[in-house]
């Protein structure tokens, strides 16, 4: 199944966790620290989004931060994603 989102809508995926430290120190699953950094999946079209033009200027495959408690969680075919308005993003990670 695939997810086509509507209007400003973003679906995002977040980015693994590292398992190493910079030192080299392996981490157990539960020492990760979860990353802020999505990838984006899917971009709506934009369009009126409450009466106001919106232009969409995040692409497929870029790197975002968005708001820690933005968006809506869901799991398509085992994977779990996020969909959130551009709004919500706050940085593209370069």
């Amino acid at each position: 199944m695939a997810l086509k989102p509507l209007f400003d809508r973003v679906v995002v995926k977040q980015i693994e966790a590292e398992e190493k430290t910079k030192s080299g120190i392996i981490l157990s699953s539960s020492a990760q620290e979860k990353p802020q950094v999505y990838e984006v999946v899917e971009v709506g079209p934009g369009g009126k989004v409450d009466g106001e033009e919106i232009e969409i200027v995040i692409k497929k495959g870029d790197k975002v931060i968005t708001g820690n408690y933005s968006g809506t969680e869901v799991k398509v075919d085992g994977v779990e994603l996020k969909i959130v308005r551009q709004s919500d993003i706050l940085a593209v990670v370069e």
